[in-house]
């Protein structure tokens, strides 16, 4: 049981399954192993196609009819359970056609002042042995009376949770998945959490690949506005305090400036005058997680950015060559890695064991040019690496992880012949 909520009647989850979701590709890249990367998404459609428990669907999923009443004790508020009312909403089981090892979910929602959702994670090996109930977070768009939060590792049957990411244990693969959302708002009140988009990625990766060879997007960089994540040290201690530790909301940041989406003067009034960029800081505020005590929570970067309007999910790409794809498109990436001493040349830091960036396009030679925020300044934020070098960084040793963010008005690459978007 998720720490926090105390027990209340069993809803079973059952129905029907969702349509299939596109089989695995092998790699694009020359000489690599196959990834295996299944990405599911349910719009406002496919979200029908889930089960309901104390839920409606109005625009999307939200709390319904005779609610169970719970009682929450915020672990990082003021000690003291409140009564909340509580629906549900169950996914169907997702069979990606590979036993998986990870999986990372994502998601779209409004969350009034008082209300907050759950989104919880199990698996189902190819034995038919299920999982327990994992939490990959709690998560609010607002800060009043409620910490969102990473609840660590629960380490239990099966699997355990990284922060954001369900991991199997070893020796195990699930054959299927499942996604649970848990709808919260306070009792005595008539507002409801609102969830408009669910994803989930699963992923049987390789521990190394090939370089991919250059692609469609060769001699293109989009106008992605620069910010530098440094000049933001020691602001806002509360939210980690700027500098290195913010390399996820100033990303996230660059990618909402390059669609013209992000929060207004009004909004980011609170921050003092004398910060530069106070944009960033405002992301920070509202992309910090407790109990992980950071900014760099995944899903909570693409539910900040779907804030605005914006369609944003988080995924795993193959290669540099599936990347050039969204930058010929227009679609910058957000992108995270990992590298050590020597190993990603003109990097403003030397090593990292997990740092995010910006993919904004390519040269001619197709090397990448990126946005890296670590640089001091915002001038510098521009970089090229080298292509296989950044490869290694983002897909062998990070895993390919990117968020999407885009208004749904922009279609994606080619997104029906593709597994993972």
């Amino acid at each position: 049981m998720a720490a926090g909520v105390l027990a209340a009647p069993a809803q079973a989850a059952s129905g029907g399954t969702g349509s299939a979701p596109p089989q695995p590709q092998a790699s694009t890249t020359t000489g690599a192993v196959s990834k295996h990367i299944a990405t599911t998404r349910w719009g406002t459609r496919a979200l029908r196609n889930g089960t309901f428990s104390r839920t409606s669907f109005d625009g999307g999923i939200q709390i319904g009819p005779r609610p169970v009443k719970v009682s929450y004790d915020d672990p990082y508020g003021p000690s003291g359970r409140l009564d909340y009312a509580r629906g549900r909403w169950f996914s169907p089981w997702v069979k990606p056609g590979f036993g998986l090892t990870e999986l990372i979910a994502s998601y779209n929602a409004t969350t009034p002042a008082g209300t907050f959702i759950e989104i919880s994670a199990r698996g189902r090996t190819s034995a038919g042995r299920t999982s327990s109930w994992d939490s990959l977070g709690r998560w609010a768009s607002h800060d009043v009376k409620f910490h969102r939060m990473s609840l660590g590792a629960q380490t239990d049957d099966l699997s355990r949770v990284a922060v954001d990411t369900l991991i199997t244990n070893s020796g195990v693969a699930y054959g299927s998945w499942q996604l649970r959302i848990s709808l919260f708002r306070r009792t005595g009140t008539t507002t409801t959490p609102t969830v408009t988009r669910v994803a989930g990625v699963a992923s049987l990766l390789p521990e190394t690949s090939s370089t991919s060879p250059s692609g469609p997007a060769v001699g293109q960089s989009l106008a992605v506005p620069k910010y530098s994540q440094m000049i933001h040290l020691g602001e806002y201690p509360q939210w980690d305090g700027g500098g290195e530790a913010w390399c996820s909301p100033t990303s996230t940041s660059m990618v909402l400036g390059y669609w013209d989406r992000l929060p207004t003067p009004q909004q980011y009034a609170w921050v003092n005058d004398s910060y530069r960029q106070p944009w960033v800081d405002y992301a920070a505020r509202y992309t910090f997680a407790w109990g992980y005590d950071g900014t760099g929570d995944w899903p909570f970067n693409t539910a900040y950015a779907a804030r605005f309007g914006l369609d944003a999910f988080v995924t795993r790409l193959r290669s540099l060559r599936e990347a050039e794809q969204f930058i010929a498109a227009g679609v910058p990436l957000i992108a995270t890695v990992s590298f050590g001493p020597g190993e990603l040349d003109g990097a403003p830091i030397s090593s990292t064991s997990g740092h995010v960036l910006v993919i904004r396009g390519f040269t001619p030679g197709g090397d990448v040019i990126v946005n890296d925020p670590a640089a001091d300044t915002a001038k510098t934020v521009r970089r090229v690496y080298q292509r296989w070098q950044f490869e290694n960084a983002w897909v062998d040793a990070a895993g390919g992880v990117v968020y999407v963010i885009h208004p749904p008005s922009k279609r994606l690459p080619d997104p029906d012949s593709h597994s993972n978007w």
